[in-house]
Parts: C-alpha cells; structure tokens; sequence
C-alpha cells in the first residue's frame, strides 16, 4: 500500500492511504489426486460386467481397474469378510478381464478391520491386496511390502425410511448420536441434516483414527449421557460396543435390510461381573500366557513387548503363544498356565470369557490386575474412578493406557469430560495441540 507524498493530503495530519488494486492470493499446496481416466469410467464392457453386481453396492471396480493397471499388478489378493464372500467370483472374473492380473480369493474368516492379511497376501507372491468392506485401521504405510487397496464397499439404503423411522419412534427435540460401520456412515451423514431439520439435535460422534459415526466391536466413542443412541446396520456386535462404552445411553437400532427399528439392550451387570470374577482370580496367577493373535494384524508386537515388560517388573512369569483362533479347548492344553491374556480381539474375553475355565483377560484387564490402572466401575477402590464405564478404546488415538496399538498419551492438562473417562474424540486434543503451535492459550474445556 502507498500514501500521498505529505502524508496529510489537507485532511488535518490524518494520514490518507489507498490501497493497491492488486492483491497478493496465498494459496496452500496443491494435492494431486489420481484420477481415474476416462476410457475406464466409459468403458462400455466394463459398465456392463459391473452392472452385474448389486447396483447398491459400491465395490469401486472403475478404481480398482484404475489401481491394477498403474500399479502393473500381476497377482492381485481380495480379501473380503463372510458377508461379501458371495461377491468375490464376479470382482475376480471382472478383474481377469480387464487386466492383465490373475486374482486369489483369501477365503479365510476376516471379523473386521484388524484382519487385513498383508503377510498372507505377500507370502503368494501378491503384488496388490484389495482389502473389502472395513476401514484403513491399519495405514497403508505399515505394510509388508505389498500395496494395500481398501474398498469401504459403501451400501446405499431407503435413507427416507430410516429418517421417517426415527420421526415416528423418537420424540423430536431429543439428542440424537447416530452411529454406524463403515458401509453406512454416509449415510449417517446425508440423514444429520434431515433429522436437524425435523427438530433433533443430532451428534455423530467420532474415536480418532476411526471416521466420524464409525464404530467397531472393540472401539466405540463417548456420548453426552442424555443423549440416545442410534445404530445404523445389522446384527449387535458393533452395536454392542457402543452400548458397553454408554452403559447410561437408551439404544436403538435400525436394520436397514429389514427396515426394523427396535429398542436394545444390554446385561451391563454381568459382564461387568464376569470380567471382575476373572481379574481377582488372575490376581493369584503366577505364570501368564500372553496370546499374540496372528489372523492378520489383529496381534500387536508393541502391546505384547509392553505387557511382557510389566508382568517381569512385577515378579510374574510369562510364556509368548501364537494363536490365529483362540478356543478353550485348544487352552485346555497349556497345563502350567495360570491366566491367559489375549492381544487379539477384547470381545473374545468379554463375550466368551466365561467358556474358559481359566482367567482370558484383555490388555486393559491386566493392568487391572496388576494394579496399573484402578477397576472403573461401580465398585472400584477409588472414589474418583467409580461410575467409570468399562472402557471400549482398544484402536483409539488417546485410550486409557499403552496396553493399546495406538496409545498416545494425552497433555496433563486437559479438562474434557470425555477425554478423562477414556473414551476420547481427539477434538479437543487436536484443537489443543494446534493452539500451542500458534502460541494462544488452549482452552480445554468444551461442552459435550
């Protein structure tokens, strides 16, 4: 900018400044995205093959053809879960068709995220694994040396129903958190608006690195404890996290394959039971077999390092047992075994705890038991931490402790609410960190 050369301009002293028409833009840096060309999204026999798989169903075969041909892939690995299992043929066929790629169908069982199966895929010479219908929960940098492809496999639904659904069924002007797995979080977020409209106030709360409205069976997110839970999808187990991580939250679910709305519920008091019965008597365990779960990455070699290291410093034995399944049977046989703990799946333990005729505890429960971290539930020892809800943060970015794949610690002054109950966002956090870099002072506090 310039001013006149007296810098008064006969305006009594005031300086008089006009302003360049030309203005300098800042603009960030630029992110190239690849793009998938023309001739594969025009492709007239490839619309045509594609046209045979269920047209709500989005298996992304034009990226996928896109991703094989770039890459030069010559041994392409699909893994799908039991539920998409039908599909795999025809995605083969399509894909021998249109590249120069043979496929394998990894049949084996794929319960979630945690299974991706990068070392299998590797091992048969694969150049390409396209991992179908869960979330990228382990990024595609930490592979063994083989490209990774996630394909959400995002189902379109009669979202008009389900809004209609809630409008008849919940009294408007109440909270809403609406969850769901990863085919219905779209979903979740057209249908926000719809239902703000019709006088909700509606949530869709996020646990970090998972998508906002993601839940899985063994991480699931805070809610505001006047608020109602909505899940979106079939079946209980995913739903069943989110009810043990909001034991205080009414819950619902809407199956959107039969279009049932139905009020859900879950026996808080003898899960918890079950899982205090098992801590007391692993309390008297003197050597523990530590389960490493090896279908797919469900095993995390940090957490059992971790574990190992605070059984030692706590005069316990320890014995390393590689398991792709855990049976109690298959337990039955590790005779000098007094406790097992299973870096695998928490459900195992929470669901099926009970089948084993010794103590199968989680990560989070040996700490429990070795007194690193108090009982949060009613009948804790500590005062502060009664009422605490059994915490379901196995995957999130700021669980309770290191005893999780990807713990980080929390800054010591933080005063959200969620944040201290375990179950947190990372909103906040981020917000924090973001404002030290700038030099403000943080504000912790936020309203959930």
């Amino acid at each position: 900018m310039e001013a006149n050369d007296d810098l008064t301009n006969g305006n009594g002293g005031v300086v008089v400044v006009k302003a360049k028409p030309t203005r300098k833009v800042f603009k960030g840096a630029t992110k190239t995205f690849n793009k998938i060309p023309n001739s594969i999204l025009n492709d007239e026999l490839l619309n045509k093959a594609i046209s045979a798989l269920p047209s709500n169903y989005n298996f992304e075969i034009h990226k996928t053809i896109h991703k094989i041909r770039e890459t030069k892939a010559k041994r392409v690995a699909l893994q799908l879960p039991e539920g998409l299992l039908m599909f795999a043929c025809p995605i083969s066929d399509i894909i021998q068709k249109f590249t120069d790629a043979d496929t394998i169908i990894m049949g084996d069982v794929t319960y979630g995220a945690c299974c991706v199966d990068d070392y299998t895929a590797g091992a048969l010479g694969s150049d390409l694994l396209i991992h179908y219908g869960h979330s990228c929960l382990v990024p595609i940098d930490q592979m063994d040396g083989i490209k990774v492809l996630y394909v959400f496999v995002d189902i379109k639904i009669d979202s008009l129903h389900f809004v209609d659904t809630i409008k008849l069924n919940i009294t408007a002007g109440r909270k809403l958190a609406l969850v769901s797995t990863i085919q219905f979080v779209a979903t979740l977020h057209s249908v926000a608006n719809d239902l703000r409209e019709a006088g909700f106030a509606v949530s869709i709360p996020q646990t970090k690195p998972l998508s906002p409205g993601e839940i899985l069976g063994c991480t699931a997110p805070r809610i505001a404890e006047d608020a109602t839970l909505i899940y979106l999808g079939d079946g209980r187990f995913h739903l069943e996290a989110a009810m043990i991580a909001n034991p205080k939250a009414e819950a619902y679910k809407y199956d959107p394959y039969d279009k049932k709305f139905t009020q859900e519920y879950y026996d808080h008091e003898a899960m918890r039971k079950g899982r205090k019965m098992a801590i007391d008597k692993a309390r008297r365990a003197k050597r523990f077999g530590l389960i490493l779960g090896t279908l797919g990455r469900q095993g995390s070699t940090k957490v059992l390092t971790y574990l190992q290291e605070r059984l030692k410093m706590h005069g316990r034995e320890s014995s390393v047992i590689l398991l792709s399944e855990i049976f109690p049977s298959k337990l039955e046989l590790f005779k000098e075994i007094d406790a097992f703990v299973q870096i695998a799946c928490p459900r195992l333990s929470i669901d099926w705890g009970t089948a084993f005729s010794k103590p199968l505890l989680t990560p989070y429960e040996l700490s429990v038991t070795l007194g690193d971290i108090q009982w949060r539930i009613d009948d804790a020892p500590s005062e502060k931490d009664k009422g605490l809800n059994y915490p379901m943060d196995f995957y999130a970015t700021y669980s309770l402790g290191n005893w999780t794949p990807n713990y980080k610690p929390k800054p010591a002054d933080i005063s959200c609410e969620n944040a201290l109950n375990g179950g947190c966002c990372g909103r906040c956090l981020d917000e924090f960190e973001e404002k030290k870099k700038t030099g403000e002072e943080p504000e912790m506090k936020i309203e959930l």
